[in-house]
């Protein structure tokens, strides 16, 4: 019987794996969420470095939101990594939920991205 974290690790690689073969050269927006805060970053896979991250631990998101496990504060790192985004010049990326449902806190911070100017 597999463990709930081996379980994880095999939802997050099948993703990861599927991301790989339709991203067809775009970045991979990959999101973290903890119990108590949530992350997200745009990797450039074939250079291999982070273009720009966000996260609910940085002190201006810390001054509007009470609490970085909710979705308002998801909506605000989405809002915030796609300003990001655009001023670094990235407008078209591939999500990676990173074997999280896509449910709650991810698709607020989606949805956030995707207001916020990116395409996904």
């Amino acid at each position: 019987m597999l463990t709930t974290k081996e379980l994880f690790a095999r939802r997050r690689q099948r993703t990861r794996t599927q991301i790989q073969i339709k991203a067809g050269g775009r970045a991979r927006l990959s999101v973290f969420r903890s119990s108590k805060h949530i992350y997200a970053q745009i990797i450039d896979d074939r250079q291999g470095h982070t273009v720009v991250a966000a996260s609910s631990l940085e002190k201006d998101m810390r001054a509007k939101v009470k609490t970085g496990a909710d979705i308002a504060a998801a909506r605000e790192v989405g809002l915030l990594l796609a300003e990001r985004a655009k001023a670094a010049g990235v407008e078209t990326v591939v999500f990676d939920r990173g074997g999280y449902p896509y449910h709650g806190r991810v698709k607020a911070l989606a949805e956030a991205a995707r207001e916020g100017g990116l395409s996904f």
